[in-house]
């Protein structure tokens, strides 16, 4: 049966987190690197389907093609990562400082492949391009218009990537529902449509948008840039992934008796390719 029960999908969040706690840092910033330039894509292909278009709609239809990239080639995004170490933790299958080497070393990954990508983006694109235009008015409300707002601003900023990140999460657990991989990409598309569709915000998304919209000519300083959305984004996608999803799910389906990984699930999933098969 290609369908996995819930109380397998949480076993297998376990091990996947389990598995990435123990990643050497040469992995997590390789995974991440790739994971934040594959981010960029994305996002580029979004801004381009929906100038081409005029309809944002289309933008978030392909989007979701990084996240299926990194999820079945087992890459590291500190978004999902934000659900899956603390469970194997809890279980005592991890520790507190493996969690947070996890995460340091897997956003630093994302920061440097978003940036890398976004230099290069920006060097095939004119500043007064359409596309151009769309990424500065992005960068520029994402970070000038959290500001205008004062601490308002840091609130609303929180509270759409605590949203963000509850999707973002739900497209990782997704993907383990199936053990087919048409199946996989078809449940994890669904979620990271609805958080992208309705303008949430995504941290990685943002280490690409808010550099790219300075190089291309925004008036953003870097204190903007991190103060008004990159720290209280990262923040609120940490709360909305850990809470409303890895530990939701975890305290429901979680059971004493722990169901097995079941064998089926031999494709790749947001987990370590050495555990597939296992």
């Amino acid at each position: 049966m290609s369908y996995v029960k819930p109380e397998t999908v949480v076993e297998a969040m376990i091990q996947a987190g389990e598995n990435k706690a123990k990643l050497p840092t040469r992995d997590l910033l390789v995974r991440g690197f790739l994971s934040g330039a594959l981010l960029g894509f994305a996002t580029t292909l979004a801004f381009t389907a929906s100038g081409q278009t005029g309809v944002k709609l289309f933008g978030a239809l392909v989007f979701p093609v990084g996240f299926v990239m990194i999820v079945l080639l087992g890459l590291e995004l500190v978004t999902g990562n934000f659900a899956l170490l603390p469970l194997p933790v809890l279980e005592r299958r991890a520790g507190l400082r493996q969690l947070f080497t996890n995460w340091s070393w897997v956003f630093l990954g994302n920061l440097l492949g978003s940036l890398f990508y976004a230099y290069l983006f920006c060097m095939t694109i004119a500043p007064d391009s359409p596309i151009a235009k769309a990424i500065t008015e992005a960068a520029t409300v994402k970070t000038q218009g959290y500001a205008a707002m004062g601490a308002r601003g840091w609130e609303v900023a929180v509270v759409k990537a605590i949203l963000c990140n509850w999707m973002v999460t739900m497209g990782v657990v997704m993907a383990l529902t199936s053990a087919t991989t048409g199946g996989k990409i078809l449940a994890m598309w669904l979620p990271i449509l609805t958080f992208f569709a309705q303008g949430f915000e995504h941290s990685v998304v943002n280490m690409f948008v808010i550099p790219s919209g300075m190089l291309l000519g925004a008036e953003i300083s870097f204190s903007e840039w991190w103060w008004w959305n990159q720290i209280p984004v990262t923040f609120g996608n940490l709360l909305g992934g850990a809470i409303f999803t890895g530990l939701a799910l975890y305290y429901t389906h979680s059971k004493k008796e722990k169901a097995p990984v079941e064998a089926s699930l031999n494709v790749p999933v947001y987990a370590e390719p050495e555990i597939v098969g296992r």
